[in-house]
């Protein structure tokens, strides 16, 4: 379990565990200024010419193909193993596009990422975006995703089989001795070791700068002056980043559920476990006001009290779930967490837990499977395993060894009394890593781009409301659009509010007045 690395949006995490999303409509947006046009149509080229050597990947033609989904194009984009030696290898890059609708006329292209970091843009693209953004922006915009370098269809990073995952994913990740530590690390140290011997080749070159990178040359082979994009949770960095190495290229740019760019992989823990604790007690504030809570119907602090010494008892005494797999500590955790990035989530959660606590965790383990990306024929996704080597590589690890973790669990546990020592445990992952981290914390401003709409929920548990804030603040020309509610990213989440505002920006160029908040 490691929720405080994997950065996806709701709709991404929800949807595995089969659920809909819907919500709260807002209020009508207010109207600002104006950014210039996002596209440029086929033949319009970059802003600024790519190097001499990179001319050859940014000149290259896409063959299109029917794939998958009625409606959907795919594509193979090459791109520089190495940006630093871009005559040397290449890696092949899945895309996949839905042209624009219509009426009106086209815009051009809009990227689509929905976080993770190794969340499929394809499988998002495919399953939501292409058909489940509003329609005024499909109709203006060919729908397109690039699963990054490392993810999914683009060369995925493999490091473990279905059973090794299983067991890694079990692993007691609230040590209670030297021995149960040990294995904790081990776990870790096993983790790292099968990415190396599996991906090696592709590990060192698959930070958030490359990946950026490689949508610049997306962007110049299909035609678009600058890069219109919505990306989300993770993708959100992905983003800033792009603005970063090509503020001139940047254009209409959504950064939902954004990240803060300028803190160490400590402070990114610590600040999402309070915002897991935050979305926590609002769970457990509707849980106890309705009858039959698993959690009591007394308050909030009786509900953590009692949440805590469930996730113990799991952790004595493991319960069956009707598989080979009993539901611990850990995986209960997990189902727990996964249910704060979605409220529409709780009303599965509040079964799971019932279950649970009367010795069927089929509920709970069900929803931490969802988290996971892990099918019913006991498969994985890449999902897990590209996240841990693009965070290992984008930021220093949080923690050197299990000593450093042992002496910052108190500090955890004050920003989240139930959550806050299995967060400070997984946040070990990173120090057994092969590669060398290549990124660092520092501000993002991104200067002579257009506006950026910076998008923070109130209440996100992944990414909390003051990143989007801090970002906002760095960006040279960020605008913040507040979302005052529950749940992780706000885009396409039911409230019209945030959708108008968003979309009027998309489509029309509409920056929001300052301090625009919806509810």
């Amino acid at each position: 379990m490691d929720p405080r690395r994997m950065l996806r949006s709701s709709v991404l995490v929800v949807a595995a565990a089969g659920l809909l999303i819907s919500g709260c409509t807002g209020a009508s947006s207010s109207s600002g200024s104006s950014v210039s046009s996002p596209g440029g149509g086929p033949g319009s080229g970059a802003s600024s010419a790519p190097d001499a050597e990179l001319k050859p990947y940014y000149a290259q033609k896409l063959a299109w193909r029917k794939c998958g989904v009625p409606g959907f194009e795919c594509a193979t984009l090459k791109a520089p193993l190495d940006y630093e030696k871009p005559a040397g290898k290449s890696i092949k890059l899945a895309v996949a596009r839905k042209k624009a609708t219509g009426p009106g006329s086209r815009l051009g292209s809009l990227q689509v990422n929905p976080g993770g970091p190794g969340g499929s843009a394809i499988g998002y693209l495919q399953a939501y975006a292409g058909i489940g953004y509003p329609a005024e922006v499909r109709a203006r915009y060919d729908m397109v995703a690039i699963d990054p370098r490392g993810v999914a269809r683009s060369e995925p990073v493999e490091c473990l089989t279905g059973k090794e995952m299983d067991a890694y994913t079990q692993v007691d990740q609230t040590p209670d001795d030297a021995a149960e530590t040990a294995r904790l690390a081990a776990s870790f140290q096993a983790f790292a070791a099968g990415c190396e011997k599996r991906s090696g080749t592709v590990l060192p070159f698959v930070s958030t700068v490359d990946s950026a990178r490689d949508m610049d040359v997306l962007r110049a082979v299909l035609g678009d002056r600058k890069l219109a994009y919505v990306g989300a949770s993770y993708g959100t960095f992905l983003g800033a980043t792009y603005a970063e190495l090509f503020p001139d290229r940047a254009g209409r740019l959504v950064l939902d559920g954004a990240l803060d760019p300028a803190l160490p992989a400590r402070q990114v823990n610590r600040d999402q476990t309070a915002g897991f604790e935050t979305a926590f007690r609002s769970f457990a504030a509707d849980c106890v006001a309705r009858a039959g809570c698993p959690l009591g119907n007394t308050s909030v602090a009786d509900a953590s009290a009692r949440l805590k010494k469930f996730f113990a008892e799991l952790d004595a005494h493991p319960v069956p779930t009707g598989e080979s797999r009993e539901l611990g500590e850990s995986l209960g955790t997990t189902g727990v967490l996964t249910a704060m990035y979605d409220e529409n989530a709780w009303s599965q959660l509040r079964e799971g837990l019932a279950s649970a606590m009367k010795g069927d965790g089929a509920g709970l383990l069900a929803l931490a499977d969802s988290y996971y990306e892990r099918g019913s024929d006991g498969s994985y996704t890449n999902l897990m395993y590209a996240n841990a080597a693009v965070n290992c590589l984008d930021l220093p690890a949080a923690f050197s060894r299990p000593q450093d973790v042992e002496a910052s669990v108190p500090e955890f546990e004050q920003a989240s009394p139930v959550f806050g020592r299995s967060f400070a445990w997984a946040a070990l992952n990173c120090a057994y890593w092969p590669t060398p981290a290549t990124g660092k914390p520092h501000r993002i401003e991104a200067k002579g781009a257009d506006p950026i709409l910076v998008v923070g929920t109130t209440k996100d548990p992944a990414t909390p409301y003051k990143w989007a804030q801090a970002l906002a603040g760095q960006l040279s020309a960020g605008r913040l659009l507040t979302y005052e509610g529950d749940g992780h990213t706000a885009y396409g989440r039911g409230s019209d509010c945030v959708d108008s505002v968003i979309n009027a920006y998309l489509v029309k160029g509409t920056v929001p007045a300052e301090n625009k908040r919806c509810r």
